[in-house]
C-alpha cells in the first residue's frame, strides 16, 4: 500500500527502502537544503528533551520542591519510554505510513512541552517526562528521514551518523545555553523555549511534509503482550539503574524491580522466541557478530561516562555552576560536532572498526591525562581532554550503527526493528549503567580518602595546625567569638578536606575509565590486526549488498 502520492509515479530507484520509511525522489537544490536544515533542527530538538532536564535536574526540583528521589523518578519516566519505543514507533510507521506517524509524534512534543509550561504540578511532570521520551525516540527517526531527503545518494547512509550524532551535541548545547535562560533559578524560561521549539518544529514539518511511503500490515495480536511485557521489563531495569546510584544499593525493593525486570524481559523474549513473525529475532540477536555491536555500543556509552559523570561531577563538588561552565559546554558541543562531521566525511563501509579503536585510544588518554586534577583545577584545564572525549564519543557511534544496519539490511528488512532495539537498549542502558558503576565507584572511594584523611587530623599534625590558624585568621574580622570562630574554622578546614577527598576519588573515575578503555582498545585491536593481516573483511557479503543498494539510487 502506498501513501497519497497526489498523481506522481516515483522511479524504481526514488522508492523506499524499507516499508515505513519515506520514499527518496529527486529533489531539486533548494528542498534538498531545506530538508537538509529541518532533519538537523529535529534531532536538535529530539535531543534536547532529555537535555534540558538533565541541565536543570536541580533547579527543577528547587521549583517543585521534590527530594532527590522524585528528581530521580522523572528521569526513570523518561528513560522508560526512550529505551524501548523505537521498536514500537517502527511497527506504527509501517502500520499506518510515515504521515500520520509525524502527526502524532509532532502532537505528542507540542503537548508534553505545553504540559510543561504550565507547570501543573509533579505527577503531570511525570507523564509529560514519558511522553517526552516516546516523542524524542520518534524525532530521532524523523531527524534521520529528513536528513536522508537533503543528502546526496552517495552519502546518503552518513544520515545514520549525524541523526545519532545531533543527539550528542544537543546535551552540552543545551547546558551551556541554560544559565541564559534560567533567571532566578525559574524553570520558566526553559519551559517556554522547550515549546518555542516544539512548535518551530511542528510549522517546519508541516510546511515540508516528507515524501509518502509503503505501508503494509505488521501488528499481531501477540505484540500487545510482548511490548508491554518488554516496557515493563526496561522500564524496571531503568529504575534500578537510577535509583540505586540515589538511594543506594542495598535498599530492599530496589531488588524487587531487579527481578521485575528479568521476568518482564524474559517473557517478552519467550513470546518472540516463537512466533512465527517475532518483532525481535532472537536466533539473530544472539549471534556472536550483533552481541559484540551491542556490547562495543554499550561500552562507550560507559567509558563516556568519564564525561557525564566524572568531569561534571568534579566540577560541581568544586563549587562551578552552569553559569560558570558556559565556556566548557559550548567547547563540548563544537567538539561533538566536529567528531559527527569528521565520522560522515572519513566512513568507509569497509572498515568500521578503525574509527572505533581511534576513538577508545582518544577516551583512554584523555582519561589518563584528566588523572592529574587537583582542587586548583579550573575548567579551562580540561577543555582539551574533555573536549577530546566529547569527539570521540560520537566519532565511534557512528560506525557501529552502520555496521549494525548493514548487517540488519543485508539479512532482510525484517531485522532492522531486532537491530533498532538492541541498538537503542545499548545506547540507553550503557549511559545508565555507566553513571551507575562510576558514581558506586567514587562513593567507594570517597569514603577511603577521607578515612585516610581523618587518620592524619590530629593536632600533632603540623599541616593540620598551620590551617586551622589560617582560618582562623580569615574569620576573626567577621566572627568576634572565640569559640564561634574556632568552630567556624573548623568546619571550613574539614570543607576542604571533603573537597580534596571528592577530587581525589574523581581521579580514581578517571583512572578506572583509563584502564578499562585500554582493555576494551585491545580487545577490539587484536581481531582487527587478525583480520588485516589475513586479508579477510567480516562485512564481506554487506558491502556486496551496500553496493547493489547504491548501484540501485543512482539509476
Amino acid at each position: 500500500m502506498i501513501d497519497d502520492m497526489g498523481g506522481y509515479r516515483f522511479k524504481p530507484h526514488e522508492m523506499p527502502i524499507l516499508p515505513g520509511s519515506p520514499a527518496n525522489p529527486d529533489h531539486p537544490a533548494r528542498r534538498r537544503v531545506a530538508y537538509l536544515l529541518i532533519g538537523v533542527f529535529l534531532g536538535l530538538v529530539g535531543g534536547a528533551q532529555n537535555g534540558f532536564l538533565l541541565a536543570n535536574a536541580a533547579a527543577v526540583q528547587a521549583k517543585m520542591a521534590l527530594t532527590p528521589v522524585e528528581t530521580g523518578w522523572l528521569t526513570v519516566a523518561f528513560y522508560s519510554t526512550y529505551a524501548c519505543m523505537s521498536m514500537l514507533l517502527f511497527r506504527v510507521r509501517q502500520e499506518f505510513g510515515i504521515q500520520p506517524f509525524v502527526r502524532w509524534a509532532m502532537l505528542g512534543l507540542v503537548l508534553a512541552n505545553f504540559v510543561q509550561m504550565l507547570e501543573p504540578g509533579y505527577y503531570p511532570e511525570l507523564g509529560a517526562r514519558a511522553v517526552a521520551g516516546i516523542v524524542a525516540s520518534g524525532l530521532s527517526a524523523l531527524s534521520l528521514y529528513y536528513l536522508m531527503q537533503g543528502l546526496p545518494a552517495a552519502i546518503r547512509v552518513g544520515g545514520l551518523v549525524i541523526s545519532l550524532g545531533l543527539v550528542q551535541v544537543a546535551f552540552p548545547l543545551t547546558r551551556a545555553i541554560s544559565p541564559a535562560l534560567l533567571v532566578d533559578g525559574d524553570m520558566s524560561k526553559v519551559f517556554q523555549f522547550q515549546f518555542a521549539l516544539s512548535l518551530l518544529a511542528l510549522g517546519a514539518v508541516y510546511l515540508l511534509r516528507l515524501p509518502p511511503g509503503i505501508r503494509q500490515k505488521t501488528f499481531e495480536k501477540l505484540d500487545l503482550p510482548s511490548i508491554t511485557l518488554f516496557v515493563v521489563g526496561v522500564g524496571s531495569l531503568c529504575a534500578f539503574l537510577i535509583q540505586g546510584r540515589i538511594q543506594w544499593w542495598d535498599t530492599p525493593w530496589l531488588g524487587l524491580a531487579l527481578a521485575l525486570a528479568v521476568i518482564g524481559l524474559g517473557g517478552s523474549f519467550l513470546i518472540e522466541a516463537h512466533r512465527k513473525n517475532p518483532m525481535l529475532d532472537l536466533s539473530w540477536l544472539s549471534s556472536r557478530a550483533i552481541l559484540s555491536l551491542a556490547l562495543i555500543g554499550a561500552t562507550v556509552r560507559i567509558l563516556v561516562g568519564e564525561q557525564g559523570f566524572g568531569a561534571s561531577g568534579m566540577f560541581s563538588a568544586l563549587g562551578y555552576g552552569n553559569e560558570q561552565l558556559t565556556g566548557y559546554f559550548f567547547i563540548l558541543a563544537g567538539a561533538a560536532l566536529a567528531g559527527m562531521v569528521l565520522s560522515v566525511i572519513r566512513l568507509d563501509p569497509k572498515d568500521l572498526t578503525r574509527p572505533v579503536l581511534f576513538a577508545i585510544l582518544v577516551i583512554a588518554v584523555a582519561a589518563f591525562a584528566d588523572t592529574r586534577t587537583g582542587v586548583m583545577t579550573r575548567p579551562q584545564d580540561l577543555y582539551l581532554t574533555q573536549a577530546a572525549i566529547a569527539f570521540a564519543a560520537v566519532f565511534a557511534m557512528g560506525p557501529v550503527m552502520m555496521e549494525g544496519m548493514l548487517r540488519a539490511l543485508a539479512a532482510g528488512p525484517s531485522f532492522v526493528i531486532s537491530f533498532i532495539a538492541v541498538f537503542s537498549l545499548s545506547q540507553s542502558l550503557g549511559g545508565l549503567a555507566g553513571i551507575s558503576i562510576l558514581s558506586a565507584f567514587h562513593t567507594i572511594r570517597l569514603k577511603t580518602h577521607l578515612i585516610d584523611a581523618g587518620d592524619t587530623l590530629t593536632l600533632a599534625n603540623p599541616q593540620l595546625v598551620d590551617a586551622l590558624g589560617n582560618a582562623v585568621r580569615r574569620v576573626a574580622p567577621i566572627q568576634g567569638d572565640t569559640l564561634l570562630r574556632q568552630q567556624t574554622a573548623s568546619a571550613n578546614v574539614m570543607q576542604e578536606v571533603g573537597r580534596e577527598a571528592a577530587v581525589l576519588a574523581f581521579n580514581d573515575v578517571f583512572f578506572l575509565i583509563g584502564t578499562l578503555a585500554t582493555i576494551a582498545f585491545a580487545v577490539l585491536f587484536i581481531p582487527w590486526l587478525i583480520n588485516r593481516i589475513r586479508g579477510h573483511n567480516p562485512l564481506a557479503k554487506e558491502l556486496v549488498f551496500l553496493e547493489a543498494m547504491l548501484a540501485r539510487s543512482k539509476q
